[in-house]
């Protein structure tokens, strides 16, 4: 019954379709790790072949958010020792350029803190993303909260083609996190942001006491939205958040997450996102031969990432491409 399943849900995502929610928590209870992670690997080899899909962010406002996200450092209302500043200034931004073209990285992104930017800072950043464009190869991406139709024609006229706008986690499970805006106005944004022709990125962060099934909600939700990238950041508590006493998940679960993440979103990027730097060697190869064909390269907002000469080094050990 065990292999009959398990041969059943890879046969159709190999064809691009999706296991249910209820299929893949059945088989998170009858499989091995091995297991789980081996068909990922085949659903991902024949969907999204061996090259490693990289991205880098620059934050490009920091802080002094009003909205009430448990997780994050950036909430004014959170006393977290982070910096805070306005716009990123234009040297800053154009090193960063720089550095992450020089690096072979494929995607660029700006990304600000606040539950939206403003029209006219829209304008400004429209300006910014007209200027990375003419200096660098890399493809162009924006995260800059729950924006208009029109604000994001804006940005896709600049040359960003694609919109990153996080879930976070599932439906059922968000408002226990945030209660300042909701799952629907995410759903809007990114609605809108394909309208206006632009690629979606999509994801959330697991380890923030949701279920596994909440997990594979998420998935499925961020499948559904149309998401070609589902970024999957694992929780790091940070000391002044109403979440910074969270026990961490082990790194087993971590693993055996992405790989029925995988099977519920069988055509999306999963993406290594943040929290990633606490996992071992191991588990991340595991990973990379178990449904993961992105990754979030550098640092993070607020957190330190991995160092992109490592990460080159992990790619490579995998079999992947650059």
């Amino acid at each position: 019954m065990e292999k009959q399943l398990l041969e059943e849900v890879k046969a159709r995502a190999l064809k691009g379709i999706p296991a249910t929610i209820d299929e893949a928590l059945a088989l998170d209870a009858i499989c091995t790790t091995d297991e789980l992670c081996d068909v990922a690997n085949e659903v991902r080899i024949k969907h999204c072949g061996n090259k490693i899909d990289t991205c880098s962010i620059v934050n490009a406002r920091s802080g002094r958010c009003t909205e009430d996200c448990k997780w994050c450092a950036q909430a004014a209302r959170h006393s977290t020792g982070i910096d805070e500043y306005d716009i990123i200034p234009d040297d800053q931004l154009m090193e960063a350029v720089k550095l992450n073209a020089s690096q072979g990285v494929h995607r660029f992104s700006m990304v600000t803190s606040g539950r939206k930017i403003s029209p006219a800072d829209v304008r400004r950043f429209c300006d910014m993303y007209r200027r990375v464009a003419a200096a660098s190869p890399m493809k162009l991406c924006a995260s800059m909260g729950l924006l208009t139709k029109d604000e994001l024609a804006s940005l896709r006229e600049a040359g960003v083609q694609r919109y990153h706008c996080n879930l976070e986690t599932a439906e059922s499970f968000f408002g226990t996190l945030c209660t300042t805006h909701s799952h629907a106005d995410k759903l809007r944004t990114i609605r809108a942001a394909r309208e206006v022709g632009m690629e979606v990125c999509s994801g959330g962060i697991i380890g923030m006491g949701e279920t596994m099934r909440q997990r594979l909600e998420l998935a499925e939700q961020a499948r559904e939205a149309g998401a070609m990238s589902i970024p999957v950041n694992v929780l790091q508590p940070i000391k002044g958040t109403p979440l910074e006493g969270t026990p961490l998940i082990g790194e087993d679960e971590v693993v055996r997450s992405v790989a029925l993440m995988k099977l519920v979103a069988p055509l999306a990027i999963l993406r290594f996102a943040g929290g990633r730097a606490r996992l071992s060697h191991k588990s991340m190869l595991r990973m990379l031969h178990g449904g993961i064909s992105g990754a979030i390269v550098g640092d993070m907002l607020t957190t330190i990432g991995n160092k992109m000469v490592d990460d080159h080094t992990l790619f490579a050990m995998a079999g992947f491409e650059e």
